[in-house]
């Protein structure tokens, strides 16, 4: 997968996977990393997927309606792809933190609904439900940040609310915020997601 890896000063610190939205790519999130963690390793992801030339992580069908078979490959694909980056990079597999917006929030949804270790936890900027009616697994000891919009036409409230309790149900500790916006990634929202992390995560 097509990706940048900067090498942060502390290792003890966890790796900051980056998942842009939909039209997005590695660049994208960069300037958040800085904000969270301006000490962590950083792995910038761009998606294996085009619509309509613009880069994502999965295939839909239609606005909110993913291809479930293709966003179960890709997740194990991602998955796949982070046990190679660890062992190439040389980071810890079991400390990644994932950052993500919007069909980047997606896929690191959907990678902690289908494979309990592939992250520590993750900041999900206006994510979805990746998939309804499924088991997931015991998710004890992540952590979940969730920043999402009660003005948001692509992603309902009903849909963030939802989210956060199936994760709650599989002991995933989950901290959801608010904005009175639409789907639109704000600084407010960046803020506390970086002081969520300081309290919490950065330990």
């Amino acid at each position: 997968m097509k990706h940048i890896f900067n090498k942060g000063q502390n290792q003890a610190k966890p790796t900051l996977l980056l998942l842009h939205g939909t039209g997005g790519n590695e660049l994208d999130l960069l300037p958040l990393a800085g904000m969270i963690d301006d000490e962590a390793n950083v792995l910038s992801v761009r998606g294996n997927v085009l619509e309509n030339g613009m880069p994502r992580f999965f295939r839909r069908l239609a606005e909110g309606v993913f291809d479930e078979e293709d966003l179960i490959f890709r997740t194990k694909e991602l998955n796949e792809f982070l046990d190679e980056a660890s062992e190439k990079y040389d980071f810890d597999r079991d400390n990644i933190l994932a950052i993500g917006y919007s069909n980047g929030a997606n896929i690191a949804a959907s990678l902690l609904f289908h494979h309990q270790n592939a992250l520590k936890g993750a900041i999900l900027h206006h994510p979805m439900v990746p998939r309804k009616g499924i088991e997931l697994p015991d998710l004890t000891g992540k952590a979940v940040f969730i920043a999402a919009g009660t003005n948001d036409p692509i992603c309902s409230p009903l849909e963030s609310a939802e989210l956060q309790s199936l994760l709650e149900k599989a002991n995933a500790n989950v901290e959801i915020h608010w904005e009175n916006r639409g789907h639109q990634l704000t600084s407010q929202e960046v803020e506390a997601a970086a002081q969520w992390y300081q309290k919490g995560i950065n330990k």
